[in-house]
Parts: structure tokens; C-alpha cells; sequence
């Protein structure tokens, strides 16, 4: 932020167009994203939601879904995952974003994000309180699933696999050629 620059808020964030998050007092806005990806997000939310809907526990979201959390050491307080599963109280008014971090949190690669920025974001996710996080990488067609008990491994799923969140989703499974076909 710039000298005189106030600092956004949460507020501020609600009354935003468009996917942005709130990081270090700033607002950071994302671009739309591609077909490919947007495709390959759209299956593991449709794959969450049908576990959802099937085991009565717990709800999916789509990318558009705000998670508040607080003040992570990063300055980040909110996220808006790609696809997400949240076991949790939800919010009073439903027009309001989620109190607390995703139970799952999908991260669907676009074409120019990076290691380090995913690497950073994983970090903020595991410090808020998520369980499980899945960093999906649309050009090599894998899924590489984190751990926040465990956050420095990283399993990962490939074609002809079938992929899990365990322990954050227990139970659900989803065919990787799926995903990405």
C-alpha cells in the first residue's frame, strides 16, 4: 500500500465485483479463467457436491464462495478456492461469506500461476485451519494433495488414479481421467 493508502476491510471486499480476496489490507482481483481449467473445476465441485448431497454432511462450493478468516501472518483474510468442502457453521445472513477456512480447498492451476505463489497460498490455507488442499495442475493433468498435518508431502494422483481428500472429505473418491477428460 501507498503512503495514505487506507486499509481495505472485509467490508470493502463485499462491495467488490468479480473474484477478488483480501491480502495485506489490499484487495487482489483474479482474472476470469479458461476453459480448461474452469472445466476441470466445475467436475471435483460436481463430484463434492454429489458426496455432499449423498452423506448429508457437509456443502461444496463453487469458486465464488468468500472464506473470512483471520489476520494470517501472510496479512491474508479471506479465500475463494476454486472448489471447495466445508464442514461448518454457516453464515447467519446467506448473503454473507463463511467464517473461517475451507475443510477442503481446490487450487485449479490457470496457465500462469506458479509454484511459489501456490506454495504461498497453501501455507495461508494450513495456518487458517484447513485439513486438506489439493494444488491441480491442468497442463501436466496431476493432482497434488497437501496435508496440513503434514503439510511438507505431497501425494500425488495421475491419470489412470483415483484421487481422495481424506481427512477432510472421508470417504470420497473421484476418478482422475474424469477430472481432466
Amino acid at each position: 500500500m501507498s503512503v495514505g493508502q487506507r486499509r481495505a476491510t472485509l467490508k470493502d471486499l463485499y462491495n467488490e465485483p468479480g473474484k477478488a480476496e483480501l491480502i495485506g489490507g489490499r484487495i487482489v482481483h483474479y482474472m476470469a479463467t479458461g476453459y480448461r481449467p474452469s472445466r476441470v473445476a466445475s467436475r471435483i465441485f460436481l463430484s463434492l457436491h454429489d458426496y455432499a448431497e449423498q452423506t448429508g454432511v457437509g456443502e461444496a462450493f463453487t469458486d465464488s464462495l468468500g472464506f473470512a478468516v483471520k489476520e494470517l501472518t501472510s496479512g491474508r483474510e479471506s479465500f475463494s478456492p476454486d472448489a471447495t468442502y466445508y464442514k461448518g457453521e454457516l453464515p447467519k445472513n446467506p448473503m454473507w461469506f463463511i467464517e473461517g477456512p475451507p475443510t477442503f480447498a481446490v487450487e485449479v492451476r490457470s496457465e500462469y500461476d506458479n509454484e511459489t505463489e501456490m506454495g504461498d497460498k497453501r501455507v495461508d490455507y494450513f495456518e487458517a485451519g484447513t485439513e486438506v488442499v489439493w494444488d491441480v495442475d491442468t497442463e501436466a493433468e496431476v493432482i497434488h494433495k497437501y496435508l496440513r498435518s503434514d503439510a511438507s508431502k505431497r501425494i500425488t494422483f495421475s491419470r489412470g488414479q483415483t484421487a481422495d481428500a481424506e481427512p477432510a472429505v472421508p470417504g470420497w473418491t473421484v476418478d482422475v481421467d474424469w477430472i481432466f477428460s
